[in-house]
């Protein structure tokens, strides 16, 4: 298996820098070659993307390989990042002569250095391993490696060097992504050199700062152990969260209330996080009337998620549970938000209000987000908000 060639088309010309430095890398596709149910897939990526679809059409797939694409970059392993390699595979592959299947996955980002692409193919059966990487950009390989002695765990790689040699090989582990290496394996001595090295890091760096987020409402009524403040991929510790924010940053805050008015049945003047007699905190809701405020735990599994998802498009790697380039100023990343079944437990009204907020934050470009829905028609002709459909 390797992995498959570049689009038709492109040129081998130099892709030359961009400006402003203040182009954050992000993804602008997302390419499901052959991966579970998807077959020569391409899913462009706005700021604001939703993917659609009947129920069986690979939207939750489709965000699985982008979340796997994360992991990788960040530098887990191939189990790490496939903890069910099996299901990845389309159930039409059939084994080659040496009995081996696997999947092909990739991406496009898109940043200061122009567009760069990266391919992967990975071979699950008969045994896990990476077997083929390809990172392109204007046309040009700047890094390629392929599976040559199934009984050594490396693959050989080849990368741009445009000096004396036009390339330098050496081996690299099968088990990780390659790109997410070069930056220990390429000195930098020479202008391709640079050129790869730049090329990975803004690849890198697109696909690093992932949040994947599906609140769980069964999780956030009941109170819950103060902590770092830092909003788990489920909201389970919601109350903690939002005592650090009213603490924090009262400007924000003040935006969350507002933005969760529109979803939350009732008058909302407030939200707030008290500690219960044994510790604990437990959040409530602020009526403004008079009457006592009301507990989480009373708000419908709807308003519960309509919540979360508002705080989560209203804060950002510092609040949320997640793992940004630390050596890359946070100026020059974007947060990218993985919701599954977006729009499950809401009404209309409450989709529609979550797609504007959206809308408005990611045209911020400090946070983009991806979501799968099974209605669209509750978005539709919203400004900001690009529908994808699955299963057309």
């Amino acid at each position: 298996m390797h992995a498959p060639p570049p689009p038709a088309g492109t040129r081998a010309d130099p892709v030359p820098a961009r400006t402003p430095a203040t182009l954050r890398p992000h993804l602008t596709e997302l390419n499901l070659s052959a991966y579970a149910g998807h077959r020569r897939v391409t899913l462009p990526l706005n700021r604001l993307t939703l993917l659609a679809g009947p129920s069986g059409s690979g939207k939750s797939r489709a965000l699985e390989a982008y979340a796997a694409l994360a992991r990788l970059a960040a530098g887990a392993d191939l189990a790490e990042a496939f903890p069910a390699p099996g299901t990845c595979v389309p159930r039409s592959a059939r084994p080659d002569p040496q009995r081996r299947r696997g999947f092909r996955i990739g991406c496009t980002a898109d940043g200061p250095v122009g567009p760069v692409r990266l391919d992967v193919a990975v071979q699950v059966e008969p045994e896990l391993r990476l077997v083929g990487e390809r990172l392109t950009a204007g046309g040009v390989p700047l890094l390629q490696s392929a599976l040559r002695d199934p009984g050594r765990p490396v693959v050989q790689a080849a990368w741009h060097t445009a000096g004396a040699a036009p390339v330098t090989r050496g081996p690299l582990p099968d088990d990780r992504l390659g790109t997410a290496l070069l930056p220990l394996r390429v000195a930098g001595g020479t202008d391709g050199q640079r050129r790869v090295l730049a090329a990975a890091e803004q690849m890198v760096v697109a696909l690093r700062s992932v949040f994947p987020c599906d609140p769980r409402p069964e999780r956030m009524r009941g109170p819950v152990e103060p902590g770092a403040g830092r909003l788990l991929p489920g909201c389970d510790n919601l109350a903690d969260v939002l005592s650090r924010t009213r603490e924090e940053c009262g400007q924000r805050h003040a935006l969350l209330v507002a933005a969760v008015r529109a979803g939350i049945a009732g008058t909302v003047t407030g939200l707030r996080a008290e500690r219960d007699d044994d510790g604990r905190l437990r959040a409530r809701v602020d009526r403004g009337d008079g009457s006592p405020a009301t507990p989480l735990e009373l708000l419908g599994d709807g308003e519960l998620r309509y919540l979360a998802m508002a705080l989560v498009l209203l804060t950002g790697p510092g609040v949320l549970e997640v793992d940004p380039v630390g050596e890359v100023p946070a100026a020059l990343q974007s947060l990218t938000v993985l919701a599954d079944d977006l729009d499950r437990s809401l009404d209309p009204h409450q989709t529609r209000e979550l797609a504007r907020l959206a809308a408005r934050m990611c045209e911020r470009g400090h946070i983009r987000l991806i979501g799968a829905v099974s209605d669209a028609s509750r978005v539709a002709g919203a400004e900001g908000v690009t529908v994808v459909h699955l299963g057309a």
